[in-house]
């Protein structure tokens, strides 16, 4: 819903939709975000309480529904029904993951929230002040689904463990900071948005643990091609100290 910020004390910001007033605590606020009396922000309500003063409204900036229902107002195959959100997984404020899938092959799920020239997912972008946003397509397949869930980096396997519920997946050696991600963040958000746990392992590891034979790496190294959009040397120098020990 689209409110006007009114007031606001030490626990809540209080935020006018029009007919009724709603609380936006503070635990529901995105950290990097300033707010401002006057301020238009779009809320998710989260908690109707009955009173007998009146219902007690209460409203979200950081839910994953915010993000989801941001993505139907601004992408018609999603509000139409074409393309459908499977999953959403956000660190509101910093980074989210979103998977799509439709029923047609005929059409693209993530090039349709992306828009032409990616405006449509940067109107999302700029409401939610920088929050990155990572779009991917959902698949049944668990190996599919993981492998997508931890763009952008490349996976070279992914071992499925149907019983726990659980993945190992295997990435190449200069891959590995950028499958976990700043402070484990990548892979953290994949889980939330799969359901499944996921360990990863560069390839020399795994192949020390004999998940991958030399034939293996060998055959899965000969499809991989070095991305130039990339900045793999950056991804290194986000690695957090405690994973080089």
């Amino acid at each position: 819903m689209n409110g006007t910020i009114q007031r606001m004390d030490g626990r809540f910001i209080y935020v006018n939709l029009g007919k009724v007033e709603a609380k936006l605590p503070e635990a529901e606020c995105i950290p990097s975000e300033t707010y401002n009396i006057h301020d238009r922000i779009k809320v998710y309500v989260t908690k109707v309480e009955n009173t007998s003063k009146g219902p007690n409204i209460f409203v979200s900036r950081t839910h994953p529904g915010l993000l989801k229902r941001l993505f139907e107002m601004e992408v018609p195959e999603i509000y139409d029904g074409t393309v459908e959100v499977k999953s959403v997984a956000r660190e509101a404020g910093d980074r989210s993951k979103i998977s799509v899938y439709a029923r047609d092959k005929e059409v693209d799920p993530v090039g349709s929230c992306v828009g032409q020239k990616g405006q449509r997912v940067q109107t999302i972008v700029d409401e939610l002040k920088g929050e990155k946003i990572d779009i991917v397509e959902w698949s049944e397949d668990p190996v599919v689904y993981v492998s997508n869930a931890l763009s952008p980096s490349k996976v070279e396997r992914v071992i499925v463990d149907e019983e726990n519920k659980a993945t190992v997946v295997i990435v190449p050696d200069y891959q590995l900071s950028l499958a976990i991600g700043k402070r484990g963040q990548n892979a953290r958000l994949a889980a939330k948005l799969t359901g499944w746990k996921i360990d990863i392992k560069s390839e020399s590891e795994a192949r020390e643990e004999g998940l991958l034979t030399e034939e293996d790496a060998n055959e899965e190294l000969d499809t991989l091609e070095y991305d130039e959009s990339v900045d793999y040397e950056e991804s290194f120098e986000e690695m957090d100290e405690d994973l080089f020990k």
